[in-house]
């Protein structure tokens, strides 16, 4: 129930920062503290591809390929995901997308895209 929004996505030269979020909307608290909150991203001819993913402690994992660079946190009250992303490369370039799993489902956002450019 409800819906994942992204926002945040534009153009950044090679080396800079951007931030992503996410928010819950028209989602009560308990449906966006259930489950695994996520971030994955789809560039241009490859398949969609896990970024990030953080849990309702915080415990969180990442991809080799952003590991050091991109932050996931959440703000559970405020129903908001965040992706921090440091030292941009244009390989980084995709449409970013906010999920949620819950016991095996997944609900998705419409994704943002994050353009890597000089």
């Amino acid at each position: 129930q409800g819906q994942l929004v992204e926002s945040g996505g534009g153009l950044v030269q090679p080396g800079g920062s951007l931030t992503l979020s996410c928010k819950g909307s028209r989602m009560i608290t308990s449906t966006f503290n259930s489950g695994i909150l996520g971030w994955y991203r789809q560039a241009p001819g490859k398949e969609r591809d896990l970024v990030a993913t953080i849990t309702l402690d915080g415990t969180t994992t990442y991809s080799e390929s952003v590991k050091g660079r991109f932050t996931i946190s959440r703000d559970n009250s405020r129903k908001m995901l965040y992706l921090q992303m440091n030292g941009l490369a244009p390989e980084d370039t995709a449409v970013y997308f906010c999920n949620r799993n819950f016991e095996g489902r997944n609900q998705w956002g419409q994704g943002t895209q994050v353009t890597v450019s000089s």
